[in-house]
């Protein structure tokens, strides 16, 4: 089976200057993802996690290597992906429903039959928040929402074009512990429901191990994948198996990698 996402010997400068100097941001990132996979990526401040998901997106060209996603050669910004960040960045003229319903509006197939369809799409969008625990909110603006519910209806928009592949920057960082909590559930849900591929950038090593198939750590920067650890918890899995000795284990071994990749001599300052 092709890897939905493969990465070839990819490096990245991030101009013609630092290229002609040998100063890459990412260098030599071979990487393959399987249909449906759901990858967490974690690492040191400055590795290169973000230039990363530039490069997944199409953002970025690489200097060197190639890129490959659902078998067609990546050459420019990726029409298949929903993206969510650290802040919801809803619109605060629009409501919920509204701020849910904007790729639809802009994103062919859909905007060429919005009008038409816009019953239709309204529905659809209005089941994905009640998905989520939105149900009732379609209405209310931004401003109304806690912090949580703006990034679930964020989740959302990335989500009501139904993408092949959600890629989330940091999404939860911002949150307090239990919306944080709340917000895996949702988002495991949706995956499992959804089967879409995830590539979730992290500084939370038990929101990578809750989460993922597969977490990756990155060395310093120049970013490289120095470590590749299969999560062989099984799914469905709910918050009860955070405090099993088996998943704190998986943390602590990964804390030891990345305080490895710090240069220090433990790994106590990484934030878990």
């Amino acid at each position: 089976m092709n890897a939905f996402v493969d990465f070839k010997n990819v490096w990245l400068a991030y101009n013609d200057e630092l290229l002609a100097q040998g100063h890459f941001a990412v260098e030599d990132i071979s990487l393959q993802v399987n249909q449906g996979e759901f990858i967490a990526i974690v690492g040191p401040s400055g590795c290169g996690k973000s230039t990363f998901m530039k490069l997944t997106t199409g953002l970025k060209m690489p200097s060197k290597g190639t890129i490959q996603i659902d078998g067609k050669l990546v050459n420019g910004p990726l029409k298949i992906s929903g993206m969510a960040f650290q802040a919801p960045s809803l619109l605060p003229w629009r409501t919920t429903l509204h701020n849910v319903l904007l790729p639809l509006e802009i994103v062919e197939p859909y905007r060429s039959t919005f009008k038409s369809k816009r019953k239709e799409y309204e529905a659809k969008a209005i089941a994905l928040l009640k998905s989520v625990g939105l149900g009732g909110y379609e209405d209310k603006f931004p401003w109304q929402l806690s912090g949580g519910m703006q990034q679930r209806a964020s989740i959302c928009r990335a989500l009501v074009h139904e993408p092949k592949m959600l890629l989330l920057d940091e999404p939860f960082g911002a949150l307090d512990a239990f919306t944080r909590e709340e917000l895996w559930c949702a988002l495991r849900d949706l995956h499992a429901a959804q089967k879409f591929n995830v590539i979730l950038v992290t500084h939370d090593l038990r929101e990578s191990v809750f989460l993922a198939d597969t977490v990756y750590c990155m060395s310093r920067s120049p970013g490289r994948f120095v470590v590749k650890r299969e999560i062989d918890l099984p799914r469905p899995r709910d918050l009860e198996v955070t405090y099993t000795p088996q998943f704190t284990d998986i943390v602590h071994e990964l804390r030891g990698h990345i305080g490895a990749v710090r240069g220090k001599a433990g790994a106590s300052a990484v934030p878990q």
